[in-house]
C-alpha cells in the first residue's frame, strides 16, 4: 500500500489539478461541490484531486474543500518538482540556450534552475558552481562540464548548501552567469524567497556575475514570499513560461531587461 502512495506522488500534477491550484492561490479556499460544478466532473472525482494535492503538500485540506498552503512556508520540495513540470523544462531550456559554451556559471536552490542544469549537460567548457547537490548530481557526469559545490550546512529537505560558509564560498568567484530561481515576484518587481539563509547565498551569487538569469514561471506573479532577494532592475534577462504582467513588463523595459517567453513556441523574446 505505502509503494502505490509513493508511486502516486510522482506522478504530474494533472491540467484539472493545475487550475485547482491556480483558483486556491488566488481566492485561498476552494470548495468540492463548486469545483464539481465548475469542471463539470463528480464530487467524488474532485475529493480525489485534493486528496491527492495534500498529499503532495500542495494544498491543506479543510471540511468541505482545501486551502492554499500559509505564504511563509513553501510547499514541500519534491512536491514542486511536480508542479508546472512541463513549464519548467521549457523554461530550462530557453536559458540554457542563452549560455555560451566555455563560460562559467553559478546555479541557486531551485527546482527551476534544476531544469536549467539539466539542459546544460550537452555544453562543453562548462564551470557550474552551486550550492545545490541535485544541481551537482544532474552535471557531474556530463563530459564537459566541471563543477564545484558550496561548503556549508546540507539541507534535508532539498539538498540545499547554505549558512556563513556558503556565503564566505560564493566570494571567491566572478562568473560569466548567475542562474537563480525565486519563490515570488511582486507587482514592484521585488524578487523573493522564503529561507533567509537561502536568500543569503543567492544575493552574493548575484553579485558575483557579470551577468544574471531570473528562471520562474507564471505561478510566481500569484504567490507571497517574505524575505527580498534583489530586484528585477538587478536582473539581465528574465525567463518565464508566459507574458509577465503589465507592470512588470514596464519595469523590464525600463531596466533593459531581457524578457524571454519559454512558450510552447519558446524562443520568442521582447
Amino acid at each position: 500500500m505505502e509503494s502505490k502512495r509513493i508511486v502516486s506522488q510522482m506522478e504530474p500534477v494533472t491540467p484539472r489539478q493545475t487550475d485547482i491550484l491556480d483558483l486556491a492561490r488566488r481566492v485561498g479556499r476552494v470548495e468540492v461541490e463548486k469545483l464539481a460544478a465548475g469542471f463539470d466532473v463528480t464530487p467524488q472525482t474532485i475529493r480525489k484531486d485534493l486528496n491527492d494535492l495534500c498529499e503532495r503538500g500542495l494544498l491543506q485540506r479543510v471540511h468541505g474543500g482545501a486551502v492554499s498552503p500559509s505564504s511563509v512556508s513553501n510547499w514541500a520540495y519534491e512536491s514542486r518538482r511536480y508542479l508546472a513540470e512541463e513549464e519548467k523544462q521549457r523554461i530550462g531550456r530557453v536559458a540554457a540556450a542563452l549560455i555560451p559554451e566555455n563560460s562559467s556559471i553559478m546555479l541557486n536552490i531551485g527546482t527551476t534552475t534544476e531544469q536549467v542544469a539539466a539542459s546544460l549537460r550537452h555544453h562543453e567548457g562548462l564551470m557550474a558552481i552551486t550550492n545545490n547537490i541535485n544541481v551537482a548530481n544532474i552535471l557531474r557526469e556530463a563530459p564537459g562540464v566541471e563543477v564545484i559545490i558550496a561548503g556549508g550546512l546540507v539541507r534535508a529537505s532539498d539538498g540545499g548548501i547554505v549558512g556563513e560558509a556558503t556565503v564566505d564560498f560564493m566570494r571567491q568567484f566572478k562568473v560569466d552567469y548567475a542562474i537563480i530561481g525565486a519563490s515570488a515576484i511582486d507587482a514592484d518587481g521585488t524578487i523573493f524567497d522564503y529561507d533567509f539563509r537561502e536568500v543569503r547565498v543567492s544575493r552574493e551569487i548575484l553579485k558575483h556575475a557579470r551577468f544574471t538569469i531570473l528562471v520562474a514561471d507564471k505561478m510566481k506573479f500569484e504567490r507571497n514570499a517574505p524575505v527580498r532577494i534583489g530586484h528585477l532592475s538587478e536582473i539581465n534577462f528574465f525567463v518565464t513560461d508566459e507574458r509577465p504582467p503589465d507592470p512588470i513588463m514596464e519595469i523590464c523595459r525600463e531596466n533593459d531587461v531581457r524578457v524571454e517567453v519559454a512558450g510552447e513556441n519558446s524562443g520568442a523574446s521582447t
